[in-house]
């Protein structure tokens, strides 16, 4: 980790303007449903849970009607929600982009599963498997009297259907040779130790990006100037809220070529799933092989280089590493993975800043498939 002036995320917050959900997308379709149902939304919970099991590759059509009302506003609005000015940014909801009082959903495991926005007409493509919630975009201590009612069309995934990734004992070059030649751990600029390699990713660049991207991690700016610019730039985008900067660390030589984040809104500041990952020189079995290094932010904590403020991280680091890949592997990108434990594991070690982590030495080790279709969500997504 690196310690920064919190100003730098004040001024990329700064930059972040009202975001309201995207116009609804044409759902016109010839296609005979798979499924059809109709449900009322839980005016008492933030979500509400449904008798839908998707499979991957699934699409739905959304159409919803009804009013709600929240505290504090004076008339009523529908599934779209209410437009988010600048001091209602200050509240943490589900779905950034998304209004306030938003219709919004979400498919599979709640760890690891990315809410999107609904509103009033909208279609998504399922790229993970896994029961559907339907919800309002409030926090759980926000009053909204919601009276909102839902159609949901399920139709058969159309061209490629994303797969499910199979565990397996061994990936081909992916031995013992390979880890002990394979860096343990990331630095700081000055050659402090850091965090631990503890996952590695297998496919080509496009392979890679499509995988984080469909999961819904986002690219992480490099510095606070960046940061500010892409705010101003993609204020109307989550990108606005999520690409805060990142510190550079580094392994073989040179710094991250790549960094993303998952994270709700605001509170990415101080608490956010993120990772760095490099380019290898030598490709294992053919295939581009990604090198990656996985915390979760918590917090702040002390500096120990310099008493600066840093990020603080959840010193049980392997929850990160296994928070990758329920995220990736339920794109349906991912064909295989393992878990390999190298020689002299490593179990307990301190970050460059000073701060205590634990593991159990296994690294993750994901093998993507090799297809150029990629599902398409919806772009309220």
């Amino acid at each position: 980790m690196f310690s920064r002036p919190l100003v730098g995320f004040a001024l990329a917050i700064a930059f972040a303007t009202a975001v309201s959900s995207a116009d609804p997308q044409s759902v016109a379709s010839n296609q005979t449903p798979r499924i059809s149902r109709d449900y009322v939304v839980s005016p008492d919970a933030v979500w509400t849970p449904t008798d839908l099991e998707l499979q991957a590759g699934e699409r739905l059509v959304f159409k919803a009607t009804g009013n709600a009302r929240c505290a504090g506003q004076e008339s009523n609005f529908g599934p779209a929600g209410l437009p988010r000015g600048f001091r209602d940014l200050l509240r943490i909801l589900p779905v950034a982009q998304a209004g306030r009082g938003a219709l919004i959903g979400r498919i599979g495991d709640a760890a690891v599963s990315t809410p999107f926005v609904i509103g009033a007409v909208s279609e998504t493509v399922a790229t993970a498997g896994g029961p559907l919630a339907i919800g309002v975009n409030r926090a759980d201590n926000d009053a909204c009297n919601t009276a909102f009612s839902l159609h949901v069309d399920v139709f058969p995934p159309s061209g490629e259907t994303p797969q499910t990734a199979a565990r397996v004992d061994s990936l081909q070059g992916v031995d013992d040779q390979l880890l002990n030649r394979l860096p343990r751990r990331v630095a700081d600029k000055d050659g402090n130790p850091g965090d631990m390699v503890n996952f590695l990713i297998l496919g080509t660049q496009d392979q890679m990006e499509r995988v984080f991207k469909t999961a819904g991690w986002v690219a992480v700016d490099r510095d606070v100037t960046t940061a500010i610019l892409t705010g101003a730039l993609n204020s109307l985008s989550k990108e606005a809220y999520l690409t805060l900067p990142m510190s550079q660390l580094y392994l073989f030589g040179r710094p991250q070529d790549y960094g993303w984040a998952h994270a709700e809104p605001i509170k990415v500041a101080a608490s956010r799933h993120h990772l760095r990952i490099w380019k290898a020189a030598t490709p294992i079995d053919g295939m581009t092989m990604w090198v990656g290094a996985a915390t979760h932010d918590i917090g702040f904590d002390r500096d120990r280089r310099n008493n600066g403020i840093t990020h603080k991280i959840d010193p049980e680091i392997d929850l990160e590493r296994d928070y990758v890949e329920k995220t990736l592997t339920g794109t349906g990108f991912v064909s295989q993975f393992t878990y390999v434990t190298p020689d002299d594991p490593l179990r307990e070690a301190t970050t460059a800043t000073g701060a205590t982590f634990r593991s159990d030495g296994r690294v993750l080790v994901l093998k993507l498939i090799d297809s150029a279709a990629t599902p398409q969500r919806s772009a309220a997504n």
